[in-house]
């Protein structure tokens, strides 16, 4: 039985431009992040570095660093999250540099569907090669205030006119709208195999049951949220995530 949200995206494909969803907790350093002593760095395979290990995983989730790394951070984030892009933006640098490159800490991105504009721009970053999915959605989250200005030129008329295409035609229309198309065709996905993906109604379903299932499970009422070797955690700035990570051994 599809819930209001599955509804929301599928058969309407437009949701409010306002990223209720979005949020950005307070950091309470190491509040719930599990204690440890340090972990001593861990070597990538001869020739092979951690920041350039890539994989998907069973959970749908896309992961750089030492798959086996004794600490692992999971984040719940939506590529059209204002706070998501903030973290990454404030992050990416260290954590790829300093903890994921000694082994002791794997990240991983599970996407999470705040709104229709998370569909397309989801369906386009994973349309390539495994390895280009992180470093596609962090290029994404610099790229975003493009997006949103995009659409506010465009009006609200074009928007609600993409939930009257037909359901392989919708998230297309709202990608060109935003300028997502270009964006990605830019950066490695050809123009035929965007719209391919874009058409995707069976992985556009998958990723919102994906969000549903994901949000029930795990109480997850809005991104970026961050699971820390299972635990989840309150923060959600870097101070605060970087602070749990230390907590838990990789200093």
């Amino acid at each position: 039985m599809k819930n209001q949200r599955f509804r929301q995206f599928l058969i309407l494909a437009v949701a409010p431009l306002a990223l209720a969803g979005c949020k950005q907790e307070a950091a309470t350093p190491g509040s719930d992040a599990p204690q440890g002593e340090a972990i001593a760095a861990i070597a990538p395979p001869a020739g092979t570095s951690w920041t350039e290990t890539f994989a998907k995983t069973a959970d749908g989730g896309y992961l750089v660093g030492n798959p086996n790394a004794p600490v692992k951070l999971v984040e719940y984030g939506a590529l059209s999250c204002s706070h998501c892009a903030e973290f990454s933006e404030t992050s990416s640098a260290e954590l790829r540099g300093t903890f994921i490159a000694s082994g002791k800490v794997s990240y991983e991105l599970r996407f999470f569907m705040l709104n229709a504009l998370d569909i397309p721009a989801t369906l386009l970053a994973t349309c390539g090669t495994t390895e280009a999915v992180l470093p596609l959605a962090e290029q994404f989250w610099a790229f975003q205030p493009s997006m949103f200005a995009n659409l506010k030129a465009a009006g609200d008329a074009q928007y609600q006119a993409a939930g009257t295409l037909p359901p392989n035609q919708r998230f297309g229309a709202l990608a060109k709208i935003g300028g997502m198309d270009a964006f990605f065709a830019a950066r490695g996905i050809p123009v035929a195999q965007g719209a391919a993906c874009l058409a995707d109604v069976n992985k556009a379903t998958a990723l919102s049951e994906a969000t549903n299932k994901a949000g029930t499970e795990k109480e997850i009422t809005g991104t970026p949220t961050f699971f820390l070797n299972g635990t989840k955690l309150n923060e959600g700035t870097w101070p605060g995530v970087k602070t749990a990570l230390q907590a838990a051994g990789a200093r």
